[in-house]
């Protein structure tokens, strides 16, 4: 059994996010990762296949990408490249992908749909799912953004709806809000395919 007191105390640093804009209760949130993997365990045996069959790609393979994806990370901030700006923007680029176009798609739709309406997962899907992080994802998915003028963040161009005939509006993350963003993202995926795996 994995022993998720690593993530969880990472989640912690968020607290006031995870309060205020997950809605997630104040008893779950030091404990955030442990959590969502006790609710996807005890899921009945249909919504965990489910869940694992929702894209032809095994849970073993999305877990191996999620690692290999926190070992480059890891190995150019500890060799020192993040002062490159060819490795930095490498790395900008890897992680928005995997975070908001990949990670999506591999488990928080279908974690939407099929946890219980009040867990801290279903909370968790749900809001990086729904806007801005969605608005986020569209704008990589189709290449509409670039980088602040001061690197601090992000520029974007999505829609606020999904009504195709809505205007293309301009939006900014700044890296404080994108660090959340991606966090939540690797917690929730981590914690989830680790845990169907193990089953």
């Amino acid at each position: 059994m994995t022993s998720w007191r690593i993530v969880d105390s990472q989640m912690e640093f968020y607290r006031c996010q995870l309060l205020s804009r997950v809605k997630i209760q104040e008893e779950i949130v030091s404990r955030l990762a442990t959590i969502i993997s006790t609710e996807v365990k005890n899921l009945s045996t249909e919504h965990k296949k489910e869940i694992a069959n929702a894209t032809p790609v095994p849970i073993d393979d999305r877990l191996m990408e999620l690692t290999a994806f926190q070992g480059w990370m890891e190995k150019a901030r500890a060799a020192h490249l993040k002062e490159s700006p060819y490795v930095t923007r490498a790395m900008v680029i890897t992680q928005i992908y995997v975070c908001f176009v990949y990670l999506p798609e591999a488990c928080f739709l279908t974690l939407r749909k099929n946890m219980p309406k009040d867990s801290a997962t279903r909370k968790c899907a749900k809001y990086l799912t729904d806007n801005p992080v969605r608005s986020f994802r569209n704008a990589v998915a189709h290449s509409n953004w670039t980088y602040a003028a001061d690197f601090k963040g992000l520029i974007y161009w999505a829609r606020k709806g999904s009504d195709i005939n809505e205007p293309i509006e301009r939006f900014t993350v700044d890296a404080g809000e994108l660090d959340f963003w991606q966090a939540l993202c690797r917690c929730v995926a981590y914690a989830v395919f680790s845990s169907l795996q193990e089953d």
